[in-house]
């Protein structure tokens, strides 16, 4: 991409201005399934998981531990993420696609069989290391075989799809939940894996062949720079939420040696100017984090909520999330609407505050006299303004990238993405427990009574309460979004 203005291209599937083919034409139209089919099985996943992960973690007497069954993902693709975008470099991206989708099917198969909560978080850190490596690898095959004129239409494909499976995630995992057991959500999805790989193979066989380098072993790209930067924010973000989980003096070591290894590492790791908001690509960066931190730390306590407190099914609870999904989609059509295009900074805002608003809306819900769908709707809310959100900032990204730094630029803003997922997830466990979250008890929907008597409302106002904060933040830093040469 050049630091140019994105040039708005033709719907998926419909022939450009000059005639040739779309992405869903006859030369890109094999890898195109392929992409939305891996991309639709990530999706899956995640809708799947949120629905399955109250009665997964209650069987597992883990409710205390909630938060790492996420965090671990997260922490765990944000090294991925760094190796895989070196090992594509080197090596070409369908090694470390391939191993991406391996081991995703691995961590769940591991997950799905479990006996204890620690062993369920290590699978989930498997699942995250697959994830990682396939997220970035996909953005390498975009980058090689598709034209720049191309590369918008299929960027809003990922978007669109997710748009199935948020829809039959929900349901179809919450029926799995009640009428199987919790582990076949976990261990079915493997067998989706086949679909992907055998779509996608003839396709990507014909992708450049990337030369290996002096350095290309794997041995050299494990000890790369930003591999180590990555290790050891992973490492940080686990020590420190381990230290908050178990709140005590004693812990203080723990958490000094997270924030020795993180911070410095974050700085590093994203562009000059991140975290102090410097205007222009850092805020763009920034922004990413916030906005992703927020609404999956948020997303990832609203089943638990719904179930301990409300008394909801895994089925419903899941379903609460699905208007969220379609609202995103929604969103994304929108910010790229053409006469938009000149307040892109301002949609940006825009997505935020509908964000925060979402968010603040959750908790509504802990009252015996508020509708639980006010749930649903306020997730309407915030899929909206996430679709503006993220899909605007990436736009924006590459709008702000010389042609020589698109690259690293978009592994910094998945970067981010990661990272405001760890941090933010990490400092809503924490929050979690130290309100008495760790003493809410999972259990069907039968009895509205015992869930009252064992209800720790304050432990999930905490979490809401702090992301809509963090949403608002991002809200206030988007008036940094325009370069100052802009301004003038």
């Amino acid at each position: 991409m050049t630091a140019d203005r994105p040039a708005l291209t033709a719907p998926p599937g419909k022939a450009t201005a000059d005639g040739t083919d779309g992405v869903l034409g006859r030369a890109h139209r094999a890898l195109t399934l392929g992409i939305i089919s891996v991309v639709s099985l990530v999706a899956f996943e995640a809708s799947a998981v949120n629905t399955a992960m109250p009665v997964a973690a209650h069987a597992l007497d883990g409710i205390g531990r909630y938060a790492f069954a996420f965090s671990a993902f997260f922490t765990a693709s944000l090294f991925a993420m760094a190796l895989s975008g070196e090992w594509s470099d080197r090596r070409g991206p369908l090694a470390p696609l391939f191993t991406g989708i391996a081991a995703f099917g691995v961590g769940l198969l591991i997950a799905g069989g479990a006996q204890t909560m620690g062993m369920f978080i290590a699978g989930r850190a498997v699942q995250g290391i697959g994830g990682g490596l396939v997220v970035v690898s996909l953005y390498v095959v975009v980058g090689r075989a598709y034209p720049e004129r191309l590369r918008p239409s299929i960027m809003a494909s990922f978007s669109a799809a997710w748009v199935v499976p948020v829809i039959v995630g929900p349901l179809l995992a919450g029926t799995v939940t009640e009428q199987l057991g919790w582990r076949w959500v976990f261990l079915a999805i493997p067998m989706l894996i086949l679909l992907p790989l055998a779509v996608m193979l003839p396709a990507l066989r014909k992708l450049p062949r990337t030369e290996p380098g002096p350095r290309g072993g794997v041995r050299h790209m494990l000890t790369d720079r930003r591999c180590r930067l990555a290790l050891a924010v992973a490492v940080g973000a686990s020590l420190l939420q381990c230290a908050g989980q178990h709140p005590a003096w004693s812990a203080l070591p723990l958490a000094a040696a997270g924030l020795a290894l993180l911070v410095p590492a974050i700085v590093r790791l994203l562009p000059r100017g991140t975290f102090r908001a410097a205007r222009g690509l850092p805020t763009v960066v920034l922004m990413r984090g916030l906005a992703a931190g927020a609404l999956v730390a948020a997303e990832s306590f609203i089943p638990l909520l719904l179930v301990t407190q409300r008394g909801l099914s895994a089925t419903l609870a899941g379903l609460s999330l699905t208007g969220g999904g379609l609202t995103w989609a929604l969103g994304s059509y929108v910010q790229s609407r053409r006469r938009l295009e000149p307040h892109r900074e301002r949609l940006m805002g825009l997505g935020m505050l509908l964000l925060a608003t979402a968010i603040a809306m959750v908790p509504l819900a802990l009252l015996d006299g508020v509708p639980v769908w006010i749930v649903a709707a306020a997730w309407t809310v915030g899929g909206f303004g996430m679709g503006l959100n993220i899909s605007s900032g990436g736009v924006l990204l590459l709008k702000l990238s010389r042609p020589e730094e698109a690259g690293s630029n978009s592994a910094s803003l998945q970067m981010s993405d990661a990272l405001g997922n760890v941090t933010f997830v990490g400092i809503s466990g924490v929050l979690f427990v130290a309100f008495g979250g760790g003493a809410v008890a999972a259990h069907a929907p039968a009895t509205t009574a015992s869930a009252s008597s064992a209800a720790h409302p304050a432990a999930f106002v905490a979490v809401f309460a702090a992301m809509a904060g963090v949403a608002v933040a991002g809200a206030v830093v988007s008036f940094r979004l325009r370069p100052s040469a802009a301004l003038g």
